[in-house]
């Protein structure tokens, strides 16, 4: 079992950045892929941003070029650096996790961008 604890989550306005974090308990080095998935109301869960244990990385479409995914295998920890965040980018941002055919994610963070 591997539990994920998601910090970082906040209010700010449009074009300000946020950093969450994702600490896992277990050593993240040995699972397949961690990711950041969001959730806006009435919307589906989609993925924003998902890194492999080889140190691949990818994007959602709408976050390309604003956001950045990175690990610290000694920390056991996830990042998802975001800048110039946008209206649009509100959501509860959900950390996952999968180690072979095990998936975990984490309770969420809510990310709110206004004015």
């Amino acid at each position: 079992q591997v539990h994920l604890v998601e910090s970082g989550g906040g209010l700010v306005q449009p074009g300000e950045s946020l950093r969450l974090s994702c600490a896992a308990s277990e050593s993240i080095f040995m699972l397949d892929f961690m990711g950041w998935y969001r959730q806006a109301p009435g919307k589906e869960r989609e993925l924003v941003a998902g890194t492999t244990s080889a140190g691949s990385t990818n994007y959602g479409d709408s976050v390309k070029g604003r956001f950045t995914i990175s690990r610290d295998n000694a920390k056991n920890t996830v990042y998802l650096q975001m800048n110039s965040l946008k209206p649009d980018d509100t959501a509860v941002y959900y950390c996952y996790a999968h180690l072979r055919f095990d998936a975990y994610w984490g309770q969420g963070t809510q990310v709110t961008v206004s004015s």
